[in-house]
């Protein structure tokens, strides 16, 4: 697959991960945190309607949701999706319209707000597609109710088929609980719960297919996205996220993969992108970092400490990837959930046991608390990115003299939420924001601090405290 080169050129970036409760030590004290934070605290405020929703994620419903995906024998792309198998509950094509009907009955429970749609197409025969197969995304839109607003996007996605050990098996047991049921779980569940509120921005609920495959599903719908000009500034991967329960799992975090370098960028950008990157020092403040940071500010705000993700700054695992790698080759901001430790006795196995050691992807090894914690962390990042104004435009950090202090200036966040901005800055070797600064309505400021000493970004903020996701300034010469 054309992505594996550059994730193994990506591999070599350097792993910083933000220390939590659990085997690595214990989470930084808050004051490493933005740790000077300036008049307005510079935290994201709690807003008590997401902190409401939140607490009606059901792990029950989970356990139910990942138990029914299982129950469909195998959902391998390749494997009976007729009318005849739907009729059975077996494949991929029942497991494809039970995600619809459930898509479909949450709307019905929210007044019809929910637009059910499904993305379909035929893969040509290609590496694990032995013959030209349909594959069908499904996916669900609850529009903005903001018109000046509702066109920015944050989606949510996992991916519903599975797999046993043998890659092209489409009639062999293949339950997938834990990859990927649990991801594609975190994505209903989101939508059940989140469905009830309404937001200034647009939220896309997606379950994808074709993952196994080569990543297939993904690939059509981002490529669909960004040919038709959608504007999607945040994708939630979860993959993997059933927190197994073999020895060794860290039950109080979820690893947040996140690419440094944008492989749109690697694969499809000028020598003077990657030249302009690393000048800047900017291989660590991507869209894809900016928005893993967000993520981890708001758990910190919404879930106890006891549950938080772990910042990994990778694209992926060695040897693996997943369908966010889809929509940051087409450019967008995308990051990739997944549990601390994985067992892969009971990934890509042919249901069995041998010498006394069970194989399988089976229920029966899933957390259901720990997915509906990770259904959390989703739905508080996407009900805050969707509540929040949008990010101020044209963010540029003034470099035409030799000087010590730092002037930023920026153009109004579109859409006529944002009521003040604020400054982030940390030191260039910190994997956080350390200090911020509200400077209220203002579009311009310096400060007294030498731009060759940190990084900076700008990010807006509305009159109940919702924040933006920050942009790293462009240099003006």
């Amino acid at each position: 697959m054309k992505l594996v080169f550059w994730i193994a050129i990506l591999m070599a970036a350097t792993v910083v991960a933000v220390a939590q409760r659990g085997t690595l030590g214990t989470r930084p004290p808050s004051s490493h945190r933005l740790a000077s934070r300036g008049a307005s605290g510079g935290r994201h405020a709690a807003d008590p309607k997401i902190a409401s929703a939140l607490s009606n994620i059901s792990a029950a419903h989970i356990r139910d949701t990942i138990t029914r995906l299982a129950e469909f024998h195998t959902r391998q792309t390749l494997s009976a999706a007729g009318p005849d198998s739907i009729a059975e509950g077996r494949g991929i094509g029942a497991a494809r319209e039970w995600i619809r009907s459930e898509f479909e009955r949450y709307s019905r429970a929210c007044g019809g707000c929910l637009e059910v749609h499904t993305d379909t197409f035929v893969q040509p025969k290609s590496e694990r597609v032995p013959a030209p197969t349909e594959i069908v995304n499904v996916y669900a839109v609850l529009r903005g109710s903001d018109a000046g607003n509702r066109k920015r996007i944050y989606l949510v996605t996992g991916h519903y088929d599975s797999r046993n050990s043998g890659a092209e098996d489409a009639t062999g047991e293949a339950p997938g609980a834990n990859d990927d049921a649990s991801g594609t779980a975190v994505s209903l569940e989101c939508a059940r719960v989140l469905s009830q509120l309404r937001f200034p921005a647009t939220i896309i609920f997606l379950a994808v297919a074709g993952e196994e495959q080569g990543l297939y599903g993904s690939e059509h719908f981002a490529k669909m996205a960004k040919q038709q000009g959608w504007q999607i500034e945040a994708v939630l991967n979860n993959d993997i996220v059933g927190g197994d329960r073999s020895p060794g799992q860290d039950p109080h975090r979820v690893r947040l993969f996140s690419e440094g370098v944008p492989l749109s960028v690697l694969e499809a950008g000028t020598p003077d992108d990657v030249r302009r990157t690393r000048a800047l020092g900017g291989e660590n403040d991507s869209a894809s970092r900016a928005l893993a940071r967000y993520i981890a500010d708001i758990a910190a705000v919404y879930l106890p400490s006891s549950f938080q993700p772990m910042l990994i700054f990778r694209p992926d695992r060695f040897l693996r990837g997943g369908d966010h790698l889809s929509f940051n080759q087409e450019g967008f901001a995308a990051v990739r959930f997944t549990e601390y430790r994985e067992n892969y006795n009971h990934q890509h196995q042919n249901v069995r046991t041998e010498k006394g050691i069970e194989y399988g992807d089976l229920p029966k090894f899933v957390n259901f608390d720990y997915v509906a914690n990770v259904a959390r962390v989703n739905a508080a990042s996407l009900s805050a990115l969707a509540s929040a104004p949008a990010p101020p435009a044209e963010v540029r950090l003034l470099a035409k003299e030799l000087e010590n202090t730092s002037t930023l200036q920026w153009q109004p966040s579109p859409g006529g939420l944002a009521s003040a901005y604020e400054v982030l800055w940390r030191s260039t070797t910190a994997p956080l924001w350390e200090r911020s600064r509200s400077v209220g309505s203002a579009t311009r400021v310096t400060l007294e601090e030498s731009k060759d000493n940190v990084i900076f970004a700008v990010r807006s903020v509305d009159v109940a405290g919702h924040r933006s996701l920050p942009v790293t300034p462009t240099p003006e010469h």
